[in-house]
């Protein structure tokens, strides 16, 4: 279920993954997807735990929610929300415990290496830009503007 510009929520539901909004107007971006992978994930481990307690997971629910960097389109902070009002008060600490096993919260936590390449293509080999500073603080490269819409890296670059 989408909260909110920056939020969902995700229940437990019979049948196929489905995705809902709390209004028409919403759109599944991909920031919600990427908080729907963290979401997923989380809810899995712990359904996972639960059915080897014998515990069940009818009215769990995980929130997840972000924060966009100032003046940045890019995550500055996600924040996994649990509840689960069945649960017993004294296993909260295992549940807890065993949120922090899933893999994508492991992945955004230890950035991985991203590259993007071509298929069927020659084109000019473009280097990402070294992390280009936001406008408060400070320049950047004309190399790494360069580079960030598209021109090739200058041959006298380092």
């Amino acid at each position: 279920m989408l909260t909110g510009e920056e939020s969902l929520r995700i229940e437990p539901t019979a049948g196929q993954l489905t995705i809902e909004a709390d209004s028409r107007d919403r759109s599944y971006s991909p920031f919600h997807m990427l908080g729907s992978a963290l979401g997923m994930c989380t809810f899995a481990v712990l359904q996972s735990w639960a059915s080897n307690k014998n515990i069940g997971v009818d009215d769990l629910k995980v929130g997840v929610s972000w924060t966009f960097v100032e003046g940045e389109h890019r995550l500055g902070a996600m924040k996994v929300e649990l509840d689960w009002p069945t649960l017993a008060p004294e296993l909260w600490p295992r549940v807890v415990r065993a949120a922090n096993l899933c893999g994508v919260h492991h992945t955004l936590t230890h950035a991985p290496e991203i590259s993007i390449g071509t298929v069927g293509s020659e084109s000019v080999t473009i280097e990402a830009p070294v992390a280009i500073e936001s406008s408060r603080g400070g320049g950047q490269s004309s190399s790494a503007l360069a580079q960030a819409v598209g021109q090739p890296k200058p041959a006298s670059a380092p």
